[in-house]
């Protein structure tokens, strides 16, 4: 299966899971309102995730007399995509990431870090690979999946509260559902819509390293720029929000043991070994 037949796939499940707990909670009706909750979250993240992620952490646009910004510039012209805006964000953790909801309203950033760490080669493939992020238009494709994901999460929750005062979903019948099948809907849904969405994401991250090479000209800056990103990125962790985790180019932060299972990114020396035609 392709890489963007696996996404829509991914993403239909996702949707699936969200419609599921609107119907099991409220019949037909709760299945008509998660719909349209489904799709003015996913109107509201198309619009404005950018502006507000950027708020979050800060950034300061940089304009042409920046070599962030002349970097860029080289590069969205070698990759035929419109100049992006140009953020520079104050953390010392080396990161980066691409925001926006299609070419022509795209945004990159990187950290203070990112720039004093990496060598010009290495930050071209760091900034090759958000393009490709870009031009394939993934920051949309996270975005409606982080939104429905923190939806479902939202609703088993709403669920899990009502059921302490004695609350239960309602199927059309006017009968009560199982309290096995609202076990399933208040925990392993939330637990299914994690999984599917860092899928999504580890999946779009091997597309970007492949595109993000292919813009630079070569996958040996990128490589080497996500070794050094990976270790000094241990030592220097960055205060980001979880819910943004999925932007960036490396986890901001290291989850070990179960929490591996829910990382947005593959392991650092897969996307090298996948980068260099390594056998994984």
């Amino acid at each position: 299966m392709t890489s963007s037949l696996k996404t829509a796939a991914l993403l239909g499940l996702l949707s699936a899971v969200f419609l599921y707990l609107g119907q099991l909670f409220g019949g037909q009706g709760g299945l008509m309102i998660a719909f349209l909750f489904a799709l003015v979250m996913n109107v509201g993240s198309y619009w404005f995730s950018d502006k507000i992620v950027l708020r979050m952490y800060r950034a300061t646009e940089v304009g042409p007399g920046h070599p962030l910004h002349q970097l860029t510039a080289e590069l969205a012209q070698r990759a035929q995509l419109p100049m992006p805006k140009v953020y520079v964000i104050p953390d010392d953790s080396p990161n980066a990431f691409a925001t926006g909801r299609n070419p022509q309203h795209a945004a990159v950033a990187a950290t203070e870090g990112i720039i004093r760490l990496l060598s010009r080669e290495e930050l071209a493939g760091v900034m090759a690979h958000e393009l490709a992020h870009v031009k394939h238009r993934d920051i949309l494709i996270s975005s409606v999946a982080a939104t429905l994901a923190a939806a479902i999460m939202m609703v088993a929750r709403m669920a899990q509260f009502a059921s302490f005062f004695g609350g239960s979903s309602r199927s059309d019948d006017g009968e009560g559902s199982n309290p096995l099948v609202l076990l399933v809907g208040i925990i392993v849904a939330p637990l299914a819509a994690m999984l599917i969405q860092t899928a999504i994401s580890r999946s779009r991250e091997f597309v970007a390293d492949a595109g993000g090479a292919a813009i630079a000209g070569s996958p040996m800056g990128l490589a080497s720029a996500l070794r050094k990103i990976e270790g000094y990125s241990q030592r220097v962790p960055m205060d980001a929000n979880p819910a943004t985790a999925h932007m960036f180019i490396i986890k901001p932060f290291s989850g070990r043991g179960l929490m591996s299972l829910f990382s947005t990114h593959p392991p650092t020396e897969q996307r090298i070994n996948a980068l260099m035609g390594r056998n994984l």
